[in-house]
């Protein structure tokens, strides 16, 4: 029988279960539904049990809609994204896609509502205030500035000067900005009178205008009134609701002086007579779908919630709301959905009417034919398939693919045009995660995405681009932070300047090159695909790198004179990796059954770079080799999770493990995050710090040497003669930067042979130039936790009202303030000023002259939210996470080093709120030439992760010397860092292999190419010259076919579809990939002959070569290093085919 979706659509009150449903397919059917209920002025409201399916059916719905009908409309109402009770309030992001996707559905300009199922058991604010705070604004419009200002206020906007998140305003003159809320933009009113003339969009960050607009619409700024009624309203209700004296309560107090707490959100029904639910919102023919198992993941939201609520409801500070105050129960839920239609969706393996899962088509990249699977499937099947890339570049790239193996391809533009076309096998973009069939009934159509073709290949689907942990090589290599004037290194010239990207035309068409200057003003010009014969110059500071004169003969010495130093270096490097094999470590046994559930209790997602640290140590302890390993990441990245796990595999294995941290505060607080995810381990944690009386120390003395402590935290204190350890396995030095040579060197006497694991986020010149020297193995964490954004970091001029303005900004939304004033003797007249300039905020001091009792007690209460301003010293500098606070203003930043800017600057941001750093001087004008180049780094470096380039301007500011020699530069400057450390690598290399390295050549050969077409990237494809200088360089540095691969997929997504000289130079890099394994130097192809030729000694069989030549007529031999290929070779594609066949015959 024949199943008929749109009749199996329930009738109010009644619920009918849909047969199972596989893959994407739940998407397809909410489709069809939807544009059913749409032509009867219907909505459809989707219930699903997890956060991640209403994010994919997001995706998915829309694209199934036929090409006759217009695209559905479909909204989601996202999470609030914290957990109950906390002591945080949602993103402000969230709030505005919350309240826009409620106006939409009031106003019935939504199709199809999805929405996960504990968000739809919060209880909410009723629709008449959100009728009553919204309201617009039409250009032409008359409008009067006081009433505007008091409407803006009574929605809860902030007045600012400078506009730069939702529910933000600004008035100057006959300006207004605004960033509404559920707006991706904010807005410039200009007024001309009292009218409305004109309406603009602008950019935040820019502050430039846009484009216009008509309208504007605005809601409220937050899911609560603000205004004096409501407030006073909330404290009415605080009363007779909680007893206990109301003025301890850190939010009473704030909402009586107009400041939303943090948190605020889980005493939303103080703020009306009652509250309604998500059902009072929807119209009353809604038609409802619940996705999944909906009951059970209420009932494991409420046991949460409940285990929480029972936790933290004895604060007096922060009394609670009942649960069912705040959420529906089960039963509410379903009783309330009762009286509308629902439809019920579920998947099962097994196949229904409606659809059916995929058998197992994956490409197997052994055989001969990759895809005989595929292809077995197409010769069963009655089914016409679609394969769904995710992106253009991924389409382009499986195009290609298919084409290599003769599989025919129609491309679809979209699921209408794939509906109603007759091919059988077309390919596409979509947005799908998962494949099924569809049963007969719904038109016998099969979608096929890369999840099942690349099934046991391990190619992860989803975001690709920012996947690919950090190559640490790439970041030294990259050439996007170059400026016009900063030095270069070629390999063939030496040292020159960089003058910029210039154009020319050598009678083949249009060719980029870079443009150098050498000594004597002569120039260099290299094209852009020889870019790896380029590197960035550091190991002097720019301005007195020693510039070479071309054809002079000294470059050559220079790099003669390197090599033979670097040939020593290389052998005592080699003698000392010899060395270290030969000493045995402790290889740890670990239960991975234990350490699942240790990392489950991690509660976020471990980021790409993370993952790989946390891999690269277990692996190192797991193996029997001792090991020191530094982990290079950005303040805030996740370090500390690396060193949990770390020490938990030691324990495990029966070892102790010390960390050493360099202030007392950081071993504190390390003390607090060790006793919290340790807490349900059998394991015994103790503390060294001043904070711990001498009787704690003793018995922690005593504990470490009978081996009866597991974890051991202190501060320098662990050095000292008397500490003795039973069965140390494991030391962790956090921020390793702070320590001194002579505390290392007690930390290697320690014991020869135990682990090392070392944190930094800016490590030291030499430490940097050891890790990538191969000296210690090495890990950086460089990709930001989801969600994290940037540090704003401003420059300004000292004044009392950039300091009040930045304050407010923080305390309105709840959040803590740091205030930096390094001089103890002047710190009490600061907060005197501070108090004048801000009566409504609580401030806190701290400096390292306190006594420890009160610096203790002082920074607690900060954590717990006593105080919302902190003014302090630098002891703040390290590891203080305090997630709630969001903005740091420094007094005098320009006596501050870059390191130590950029470690203060980290101690914000490190939730997902914006943070802001105010860099405070005397003068801007007046500034010192260092501290303006370290003020101007740190703005620059705005991005997350950048504390790993911060050190890279360090070793050049500063220079590194030899690592192992005496000479503390010496050579390094002569060639520069990069070129050293290549010349090294590639010493140790001959050297391991029992060749002696060669001094005349010290480095392998490079492969030039010219295929007689522009290749480049045209500035009409990609204006951005840093960005083009940034892809030439990347594509120089591709080692292999897949990192071409995959660098041409990002180009197509950022810039559309490659014109002619883009694939030139992507081809040019291919075939040098290609020509390094057959030992080629120099690759000249044109119309009608190419030349291909060998380095000496050439790395494969003479043989090859003389066979090669008898089997092809139309090659010859050309000289005794050279071969020549007579065809005729029109265009671009055919030289490269010609050359890769050549290639691949003299490989196989």
């Amino acid at each position: 029988m024949s199943f008929d979706l749109k009749k199996s659509l329930p009738k109010p009150g009644s619920r009918f279960v849909l047969p199972s449903v596989h893959g994407s397919a739940d998407a397809y059917v909410l489709a069809q539904a939807a544009t059913e209920l749409k032509s009867h002025k219907r909505m459809l409201t989707v219930v699903v049990a997890s956060a991640s399916d209403a994010q994919r059916l997001l995706t998915e719905i829309p694209w199934f809609t036929s090409s006759d009908q217009e695209k559905l409309r479909c909204h989601l109402l996202p999470d609030w994204e914290t957990l109950p009770y906390d002591a945080f309030s949602p993103h402000q992001d969230l709030v505005s896609e919350r309240l826009a996707t409620l106006y939409e559905v009031l106003n019935g300009q939504c199709d199809v509502l999805i929405v996960p199922a504990t968000t739809a058991l919060v209880r909410m604010a009723p629709p008449s205030f959100l009728a009553s705070y919204t309201f617009f604004f039409k250009q032409g419009e008359k409008l009067d500035e006081a009433k505007l200002k008091a409407q803006l206020q009574l929605a809860g906007y902030s007045p600012v000067k400078q506009v730069m998140s939702p529910g933000e305003y600004s008035v100057r003159g006959g300006l207004i900005d605004i960033f509404p809320m559920g707006s991706v933009l904010p807005y410039r009113i200009d007024l001309f009178g009292d009218t409305i003339d004109t309406i603009r969009t602008f950019d935040a960050d820019s502050q430039r205008s846009l484009y216009p607009v008509k309208e504007v619409r605005l809601l409220p700024a937050r899911e609560f009134p603000m205004d004096e009624e409501a407030r006073t309203a909330f404290r009415g209700r605080w009363r007779e609701i909680f007893e206990g004296d109301p003025s301890r309560s850190v939010i009473y107090k704030d909402i009586g002086s107009g400041i939303a707490s943090a948190g605020i959100e889980y005493y939303l029904p103080l703020f009306f007579e009652e509250t309604k639910t998500l059902f009072d919102y929807l119209p009353i023919d809604t038609t409802f779908a619940l996705v999944g198992d909906i009951d059970t993941e209420i009932k494991r939201f409420w046991a949460d919630t409940q285990s929480r609520y029972r936790f933290l409801k004895s604060d007096r500070e922060r009394p609670l709301l009942a649960p069912e105050q705040i959420f529906l129960s089960d039963e509410n839920f379903f009783t309330l959905a009762k009286p509308f239609g629902r439809w019920v969706i579920q998947s099962e393996d097994v196949a229904s009417e409606l659809s059916a899962p995929l058998p197992n088509i994956a490409v197997n990249r052994r055989a001969d034919d990759p895809l005989v699977n595929l292809r077995a499937y197409l010769l069963q099947t009655d089914k016409r398939v679609l394969i769904c890339a995710e992106t253009n570049g991924r389409r382009e790239t499986l195009q290609q693919y298919f084409n290599e193996y003769d599989l025919a391809l129609t491309p679809a533009d979209g699921f209408a045009d794939f509906s109603t076309a007759s091919a059988k096998l077309m390919l596409g973009v979509a947005p799908m995660h998962a494949g099924f069939e569809l049963g007969n009934a719904l038109g016998g159509l099969a979608f096929i995405t890369e999840t099942e073709l690349y099934a046991g290949s391990g190619r992860r689907v989803g975001s690709k681009r920012q996947e690919g942990a950090t190559q640490v090589e790439a970041m030294v290599r990259d050439l996007s932070e170059l400026k016009i004037g900063d030095p270069v290194v070629h390999i063939n010239h030496g040292i020159g300047r960089y003058m910029g990207l210039t154009s020319m035309d050598l009678g083949e068409g249009e060719t980029e090159f870079l443009h150098l200057e050498y000594a004597k003003d002569t120039k260099l010009y290299v094209p852009v695909s020889q870019l790896h014969v380029i590197s960035r110059y550091s190991g002097a500071s720019p301005d007195d790198a020693p510039l070479h004169a071309l054809g002079s003969g000294q470059w050559e010495k220079a790099k003669r004179r390197a090599a033979e130093k670097i040939r020593d270096t290389a052998a005592e490097l080699l003698n000392l990796y010899a060395r270290r094999a030969l000493r045995e470590g402790h290889s740890f046994e670990y239960s991975a059954h234990d350490y699942e559930a240790f990392a489950e209790s991690f509660g976020f997602e471990e980021t790409v770079d993370q993952a790989a640290a946390i891999n690269a140590v277990i692996q190192d302890m797991t193996s029997g080799k001792p090991m020191d390993r530094l982990i290079c990441g950005d303040v805030g990245f996740g370090k500390t999770e690396v060193a949990l796990r770390a020490a938990f595999v030691a324990v495990l294995g029966g070892k102790q493990v010390a960390i050493l941290a360099p202030t007392t505060l950081l071993a504190e607080q390390h003390a607090q995050t060790f006793a919290d995810r340790f807490a349900d381990w059998p394991v015994r944690i103790a503390e060294l710090s001043r904070f711990r009386s001498g009787k704690e120390i003793t018995q922690a003395m005593k504990g470490m040497a009978d081996g009866t402590i597991d974890i051991v935290i202190g501060t320098h204190k662990l050095l000292s003669a008397d500490t003795k350890f039973a069965r140390l396995g494991l030391v962790i030095i956090d921020e390793e930067h702070r320590f001194g040579v002579r505390q290392k060197e007690a930390l290697k006497a320690l014991r020869a042979e135990v682990d090392v694991l070392t944190l930094t986020a800016t490590p030291i010149p030499r430490t940097l130039g050891m890790a990538l020297e191969g000296l210690r193995d090495f890990s950086i964490i460089a990709t930001a936790p989801q969600k994290r954004l940037a540090i704003k970091t401003f420059v300004r001029s000292e004044n009392a009202s950039v300091i009040r303005e930045a304050c407010l900004r923080e305390l309105k939304r709840g959040g803590q303030v740091y205030f930096l004033h390094n001089e103890v003797e002047t710190i009490e007249n600061r907060k005197a000023m501070l108090e004048e300039l801000m009566p409504e905020a609580r401030i806190g001091v701290a400096h390292g002259q306190l006594h420890e009792r009160d610096l203790e007690r002082i920074m607690r209460d900060f954590v717990a939210q006593r105080f919302n301003i902190l003014l302090c010293t630098t002891i703040i500098e390290t590891g203080i996470d305090v997630p709630t606070a969001n903005t740091i203003i420094m007094h005098r930043a320009d006596k501050f080093g870059l390191a130590q800017l950029h470690q203060l600057r980290g101690r914000v941001g490190r939730s997902h709120h914006q943070a802001y750093a105010y860099l405070l001087v005397h003068d801007v004008q007046g500034l010192t030439k260092l501290a303006q180049r370290r003020l101007d780094a740190i703005q620059q470096m705005e991005e997350l992760g950048s504390g790993f380039y911060l050190a890279m301007h360090d070793l050049e500011i500063r220079g590194a010397g030899e690592v192992l020699g005496d000479n503390q530069s010496g050579e390094m400057t002569e060639i520069g860092f990069q070129l050293y450390s290549d010349m090294l690598n590639e010493a140790v290399r001959s050297l391991k292999s029992g060749k002696e390295p060669d001094l005349a050549a010290p480095l392998s050969t490079t492969t030039e190419i010219n295929l007689h077409v522009p290749a480049l990237l045209p500035s009409t494809y990609c204006g951005d010259v840093h960005e083009r200088l940034s892809i030439y360089k990347r594509l120089a540095n591709c080692k292999t076919q897949d990192t071409v691969n995959d660098l041409q997929e990002e180009l197509i997504d950022r810039f559309g579809k490659l014109p002619d000289a883009a694939q030139a130079l992507v081809e040019t890099h291919r075939l040098r990939v290609a020509a390094v394994p057959v030992g080629i130097i120099k690759i000249d192809a044109h119309a009608e002959s190419a030349t291909l030729q060998f380095e000496p000694n050439p790395p494969i069989d003479a043989m090859r070569i003389i066979e090669l030549i008898q089997k092809n007529r139309h090659i010859k031999l050309n000289g005794q290093d050279k071969l020549r290929i007579t065809a005729n070779m029109p265009d671009l594609a055919a030289r490269v085919l010609q050359i890769k066949n050549t290639i691949r015959a003299l490989l196989t």
